[in-house]
Parts: structure tokens; C-alpha cells; sequence
């Protein structure tokens, strides 16, 4: 009985090298250079999106493709480069052969059925002062810090942190939003927005701008002096008015959570 379990046991661990299916992982390295006033946008569509300072004018960008079962390399990496700036996107196979148009103008593949995979891409870019970042990716956290001009960033599960010496928008639906402005000016509309997760905002103490922040299951704070409403017992609770002489509007809005909104 003894040897018949010793043979079993040791059938059982010669398997496990076949059965734990080792993660298999594809590099990706662009650089290049891109002028002040310009944008660098980063796209995809399952991993995380990093970006950081980069200390010249030149971009800096690693992708890491990774996957269990799929094969990392049938995600391209697609670098564009126009006259505004410079785009680079996760292209994912289709079904039906080749790969999605996700750095198109219009890059919704909707109506595109992606091959099934389980393929993840990890960006890292260093992004030149004066140059505008966006982030787009749908499962996935975005950290955008430290960042010498606007930032725009998007995802639909996962948190987001952003801060930039010019302004910053951010949207998910399933995470909380932190970011930092150093821009206290501007013109148009500015969103934050989320549904599962709390919103915390920081503004130059110079700042001059409409605010407008709402929540339905969550409380509101602001260092600013707004006038406060409180909606329907059930309803959203609201925050309303003008910092400084007032100006470019700020909307911030989640369902479940907080929203903050501090001087830096």
C-alpha cells in the first residue's frame, strides 16, 4: 500500500510543470522624440498604464505583453505618429483574422469580434515636459504622476491617479479617482468622473473655477468656500459655486463614495 501511494505521489508531482502553465511575456520598446504643445496618446484595452516625467524631449515606451494561454505576440503594438503627436495603441487579434483598428480615428471595435485571449499589456512611458498625456485602457489602473502638462485619462475598471502641472480630467466606473491640478485656469469643462469609488481633487489655492460636485451614497468636503445643497432624502447630495472670480467649470460626480476637494 505504501509504495502504491509513493508511486502515485510521485505521478502527481512529474505533472505539475505541465499543469502550472508558466506566464509567457512579449517586450515592446519605442523611442522618439515629440515637441511642447504636442500629445502622446496611450491605448489599450486589458493591462495597466503607467507614465512618468522623462527628463529630455523624448519618449521613452515599454510595452509588456503577457498571457497564460494565449500568445502574447498576437497583440501588435502600433505606433502612429501624426502631425498633433504621436499615438500608440494594443492592437488585439479578431476573429476573423487580423487585428483590431484601435489607433484608427475611430477606434471602437464594437461591432469587431475579438479573438478569445487572455492576453495583458503593461505600458511604462516617460512623457517630455509640455506635452499633453492621454491614457485610455478598460480593465485596468492608470497612474499618470508628476506629469509637466495636461492629462487626460480613461478607464472603465480600475483606479486612477493622476497629477500634471496644467489640468487633468479622469474617468472610470469601477475605482477612485486622486488627482492633482497645477493649473488653476482654464476654459471649457473639466470632468471627474466614477461610479464605485471616491473622487479626491487637489487645486492651486489661486485657483479661479465653477464647481460642481455630486454624490449619491457618500459625503462631500471642500477647503474652498461653495455654497452646499443637500438634495431628496434618497437623492444625490450636491455641492455648488465659484472659487475665486470663478471660470472654466469642474464636474465631479460618483455614485458610492466621497468627493474631496483640497488645496494644494
Amino acid at each position: 500500500m505504501n509504495f502504491t501511494r509513493t508511486l502515485l505521489t510521485l505521478a502527481l508531482l512529474a505533472t505539475l510543470p505541465t499543469t502550472l502553465v508558466a506566464q509567457q511575456t512579449a517586450e515592446f520598446r519605442w523611442e522618439g522624440a515629440i515637441d511642447a504643445g504636442q500629445t502622446l496618446e496611450i491605448r489599450g484595452l486589458n493591462g495597466e498604464i503607467a507614465a512618468m516625467p522623462a527628463s529630455g524631449s523624448t519618449v521613452e515606451l515599454v510595452a509588456v505583453r503577457h498571457a497564460k494561454k494565449s500568445d502574447p505576440n498576437e497583440v501588435e503594438i502600433v505606433v502612429v505618429e501624426h502631425a498633433g503627436g504621436v499615438r500608440i495603441c494594443a492592437a488585439y487579434p479578431l476573429k476573423e483574422g487580423g487585428v483590431s483598428d484601435s489607433c484608427g480615428e475611430d477606434h471602437s471595435d464594437h461591432d469587431k469580434k475579438l479573438k478569445k485571449n487572455d492576453i495583458a499589456v503593461d505600458f511604462t512611458v516617460r512623457v517630455p515636459a509640455g506635452v499633453e498625456f492621454v491614457g485610455e485602457t478598460v480593465n485596468g489602473s492608470i497612474e499618470a504622476n508628476a506629469l509637466r502638462g495636461d492629462v487626460r485619462v480613461h478607464t472603465v475598471n480600475g483606479a486612477v491617479s493622476a497629477s500634471g502641472t496644467g489640468t487633468v480630467e479622469a474617468h472610470t466606473v469601477n475605482g477612485a479617482i486622486d488627482v492633482s491640478m497645477g493649473q488653476g485656469t482654464w476654459n471649457g469643462t473639466l470632468s471627474l468622473h466614477t461610479v464605485n469609488g471616491s473622487i479626491n481633487v487637489g487645486l492651486p489655492a489661486d485657483v479661479n473655477a465653477s464647481v460642481v460636485a455630486q454624490t449619491v451614497n457618500g459625503g462631500l468636503n471642500s477647503d474652498f468656500p461653495l455654497a452646499v445643497s443637500a438634495g431628496k432624502r434618497w437623492g444625490p447630495r450636491r455641492i455648488e459655486g465659484s472659487i475665486g472670480t470663478g471660470g472654466g467649470r469642474l464636474e465631479m460626480q460618483t455614485v458610492n463614495g466621497s468627493i474631496e476637494l483640497a488645496r494644494n
